[in-house]
């Protein structure tokens, strides 16, 4: 596993710690029980011990660098202060603070030099416990941490942690099932050939591929095994969920990346459920990814069955293609010429 710089080497007693979330929720999802907030539970619970003033930074949506008032991070404060049993005050002074949302100021998605050293200034010490958004190159990911001493949250370790298992000698074959609605994760597609053993695609992703692909599941040849598609193209085929139940059966690792079709309408569940369940039956280290995919982990009560769920989709696929991030080079420990 990389060197990374970690919380608990970090001196924070008594510091003003500035801990960068991943709060990007959308209204129904701002909740106790949400896999998010509770993955920065004990990073937050081991700053309030060592008696840190906690200034929490975030974003929610794509504002474009304006002030959206429905994308206001003030929900979050009543969630974490229910979440962490103490009082969070929204842009305010006190123990634990939350700041607005950062995308209300375009220096943010800009990485600019200035918004950095302005949100630098409001702190000490830097802590990302945000994984799922540490694959873009925003101010308040790899801005700031150059110009204060910085550290990985405990979360953000576990997810190197377990991604690792993937990239550096996983139990073979590896399988990996690329799926969901996002065109964007089709590059993934060669990236992963480099690695995996098979590639299972499904959700809407065989529509992008073309006709020609969609032949993949019947001669089985290579290592893509690109899914067909039933005629209202909101899952995949009886003969596709056999394929590709029989590809995970005898896996040594599965990395599950989006469910394999429209999973919240129960008539086009067969597909997610069954490939699901064929995973979390087989005897493989399992780990699973993004949005979709934990809602529908969640759907069918799964929730306990993977090795590991990761916070992050895109950032999850990004780290397992490129084993960094830009968020993980940013705190490379040779970078880190002021920690403590």
């Amino acid at each position: 596993m990389m060197d990374l710089p970690k919380l608990i080497d970090l001196d924070v007693k008594r510091k003003k710690v500035l801990l960068r979330l991943d709060l990007d929720l959308t209204d129904g999802e701002i909740n106790v029980a949400n896999i998010r907030l509770r993955s920065a539970l004990n990073t937050l619970n081991y700053l309030i011990s060592e008696e840190a003033k906690i200034v929490i930074l975030g974003h929610r949506g794509r504002p474009g660098g304006k002030k959206v008032e429905n994308l206001s991070l003030a929900p979050l404060a009543l969630v974490l202060s229910e979440l962490t049993g103490k009082e969070v005050i929204f842009e305010g002074e006190g123990d634990i603070s939350l700041k607005e949302n950062l995308r209300f100021d375009p220096g943010e998605e800009a990485n600019d030099p200035e918004f950095s050293k302005k949100l630098a200034s409001l702190g000490e010490v830097y802590v990302n416990e945000a994984f799922g958004n540490s694959h873009r190159s925003h101010a308040s990911i790899v801005g700031i941490s150059g110009l204060l001493p910085s550290a990985v949250g405990l979360h953000f370790s576990s997810e190197v942690e377990n991604l690792s298992k993937v990239t550096d000698k996983p139990k073979r074959p590896l399988v990996y099932i690329i799926s969901g609605v996002k065109e964007d994760k089709i590059r993934y597609i060669g990236e992963f050939e480099k690695s995996a053993d098979k590639i299972l695609v499904g959700g809407r992703l065989p529509d992008f591929l073309g006709d020609s692909a969609l032949e993949s599941v019947r001669t089985q040849k290579g290592k893509v095994i690109v899914g067909n598609l039933i005629m209202d193209k909101e899952d995949i085929t009886l003969n596709t969920i056999e394929v590709f139940e029989k590809e995970v059966k005898d896996a040594g690792t599965v990395v599950l990346a989006g469910p394999l079709g429209k999973y919240e309408d129960i008539g086009h569940r067969q597909g997610t459920e069954r490939v699901f369940k064929a995973v979390v039956s087989s005897s493989a280290f399992k780990v699973a990814g993004g949005g979709d995919t934990e809602g529908a982990i969640s759907i069918l009560g799964m929730e306990n069955a993977f090795d590991w769920i990761s916070v992050g989709g895109g950032a999850m696929l990004e780290f397992l293609s490129k084993k960094t991030l830009p968020g993980i080079e940013s705190l490379s420990a040779d970078r880190q010429n002021v920690l403590m």
